[in-house]
């Protein structure tokens, strides 16, 4: 029994062992034991109210910082929302800087909305575009997904919430300028996040006639596919067609929220560079 329950009990026996009191042990005949009765009554109604409250409260763990101070972890909603400190928050995986990836994760404070509204289009985007035909390659466009990259620890507790233990990320404790959305395919995330932490990894734009459209693989589709989705919805959706290029050559197509889009990842949100393929 958690202590919560434990002491309401507690307070629900004593409330009994005073209502027997005050029948049975307490002059003043038969009006007086019943109003005392009564007191009694509203005693154990109010205990139960309690009782139920706080069993309904989430049990929480103290705020505790996880990540690297210098490296980029990431939320990947799932489409899953949870109300939680009344307020509707998005649910979903937070993968660590490095490779750890934890699940059933709330995004709980700042943007929350605009991380479900974003995960809609996104998906919105998908039942429309994918298993068409790229164009430009002749392959089929690829589900994308969307997913936010926080530079630095995250703060997070853990909390019960209907007897299910969820990890609450209290983005409220975040630098806003340290937040900013991503798009790629959804099979490449867990790789985007681990190319942010391998030193020599830089972001860069490709040319409206980068012959990287034209591979005839994901790489050239993913490419296109990203620009094709900031002109469907550049409210949402303000660059597509960049690519974060790592140490060994190969390249991970990605497009960028409007929001949000902290400064802290400028490098990545509007690259400086221009990848042009060699070979």
């Amino acid at each position: 029994m958690n202590p919560s329950a434990r002491y309401c009990l507690t307070i629900a026996v004593l409330a009994r062992a005073v209502t027997l009191k005050v029948l049975f042990g307490c002059s003043g005949g038969v009006m007086g034991a019943l109003k005392y009765a009564v007191i009694g009554v509203v005693i154990a109604v109010v205990v139960v109210a309690a009782l139920v409250l706080l069993l309904q409260t989430p049990h929480r763990a103290p705020n505790h910082y996880i990540g690297s101070p210098s490296g980029y972890e990431a939320f990947v909603p799932n489409g899953q929302t949870i109300n939680y400190n009344g307020d509707t928050n998005p649910v979903g995986d937070l993968i660590l800087n490095n490779g750890t990836t934890i699940h059933d994760v709330i995004w709980d404070g700042q943007y929350a909305s605009t991380i479900i509204n974003n995960h809609n289009q996104i998906v919105q985007l998908n039942n429309r575009f994918v298993g068409q035909t790229d164009p430009i390659n002749g392959q089929q466009y690829v589900p994308l997904q969307d997913f936010y990259v926080i530079k630095g620890q995250v703060p997070v507790e853990q909390v019960t919430i209907n007897g299910q233990t969820y990890y609450v990320i209290d983005a409220n404790n975040i630098n806003p300028a340290d937040v900013a959305g991503f798009y790629t395919y959804q099979g490449w995330v867990t790789n985007f996040v681990e190319a942010m932490n391998t030193p020599g990894t830089y972001a860069a734009g490709l040319p409206g006639n980068s012959p990287v459209f034209q591979w005839e693989n994901l790489t050239g589709t993913v490419a296109y596919q990203t620009m094709v989705y900031k002109q469907y919805n550049p409210f949402v959706y303000v660059a597509g067609g960049d690519v974060l290029v790592r140490p060994n050559g190969t390249i991970i197509p990605y497009g960028v929220t409007s929001s949000p889009l902290g400064s802290a990842l400028f490098n990545f949100t509007t690259p400086q560079h221009t990848y042009n393929p060699t070979g």
